[in-house]
């Protein structure tokens, strides 16, 4: 029976990556798993059946109510003049053409001034990637929308879940209970990944926006898409790993925007901040997930392989989920 949930709960898996699913299923289990934060107290207080369904029923529609703002909310935002990633990706294309004009001279002689030459032509193809990407960004519509519809019908799945569950009182068939038990299996590794991953990418925001809000303003230095970048941080930060390299990569090239001494103090700043992050990884995630940065590196990049960018992000949760499955039966 074991090894017949673990099949069907991988094809499950494979299919919800393969059709692209995947922000439906995030979202679902987001709305589940905070609901179920607060379902305790609420159990604790109400006895009447009927009533705790119209209570977790209230909860669970205020919580999609509040996520769906979010979400609404911060592409709003990405969209508009001010936080454009369209914008962004631009302006780091023009930064990274035009850094042999703001390097100091000392540094001129390290730069490529050829064309053959490997350093060149790595330049010009991250010019050219940055571009074209800033156009597809600015292009974004029904893929957007259709994404959206998925992430709304998600959270409404997920609260529909989290309702039935809280009233459900008949005993499931032997079956149905081992798929119940990978369901939550997977639904409490996405609670210790997220949660876990969130409160550091949390840290390293506040940190990231004292630096560049405030530090660097003191300085006279006034960075570009400041609040872009604060929110770009957050949300990649909630990779583990990986995300820190990409919006470190972004800050620093935005600051080299203003200047090299700017980008300098930039990456100063963020090995420091980072020297930090591996004391809170090891203290929150590690004991979460018993994983290794390296066990979630080579998860990571064997998922990105067989699904792309979607692989990338459920790489860390379906690892846990797998880990603690093997775990529990002893294999490991």
């Amino acid at each position: 029976m074991l090894k017949i949930t673990w099949f069907i709960a991988a094809v499950t898996l494979v299919l919800i990556l393969k059709l692209h699913l995947l922000p439906a299923l995030l979202a679902g289990l987001l709305v589940h798993q905070l609901v179920q934060l607060i379902i305790p107290s609420l159990q604790n207080h109400i006895s009447d059946t009927r009533v705790r369904l119209v209570a977790v029923g209230i909860l669970a529609i205020i919580v999609v109510g509040a996520t769906a703002a979010a979400i609404v909310f911060t592409l709003t935002f990405f969209r508009s003049d001010a936080g454009s990633l369209a914008s962004l990706f631009g302006k780091m294309a023009q930064i990274i053409e035009d850094a042999r004009a703001s390097l100091p001279n000392w540094l001129l002689d390290y730069v490529p001034q050829t064309t053959d030459n490997a350093a060149f032509d790595l330049q010009t193809a991250t010019v050219s990637w940055l571009r074209q990407h800033a156009t597809e960004l600015s292009a974004i519509g029904r893929e957007a929308g259709l994404t959206l519809a998925h992430i709304l019908i998600g959270m409404i799945i997920g609260a529909m879940v989290v309702t039935r569950e809280s009233v459900a009182q008949h005993s499931p068939g032997p079956l149905s209970a081992a798929l119940l038990a990978r369901v939550q299996g997977i639904a409490n590794a996405f609670q210790r990944v997220v949660f876990a991953q969130v409160k550091i990418s949390l840290i390293n925001s506040i940190l990231t926006g004292i630096y560049l809000a405030i530090a660097l303003p003191l300085f006279g230095v006034h960075l570009p898409f400041t609040k872009t970048l604060i929110i770009i941080t957050f949300f990649a930060g909630l990779l583990p790993v990986l995300g820190n390299l990409i919006s470190n990569t972004v800050i620093i090239v935005v600051s080299l925007a203003h200047s090299p001494h700017a980008a300098m103090a930039s990456l100063a700043f963020l090995v420091v901040v980072h020297k930090f992050e591996y004391f809170l990884n090891a203290r929150i995630v590690g004991n979460q997930i018993k994983a290794a940065a390296w066990e979630l590196l080579t998860a990571m990049l064997i998922m990105e392989s067989l699904f792309g960018l979607a692989g990338v992000i459920a790489a860390p949760i379906i690892y846990a989920w797998a880990k603690d499955e093997l775990n529990n039966a002893g294999l490991i």
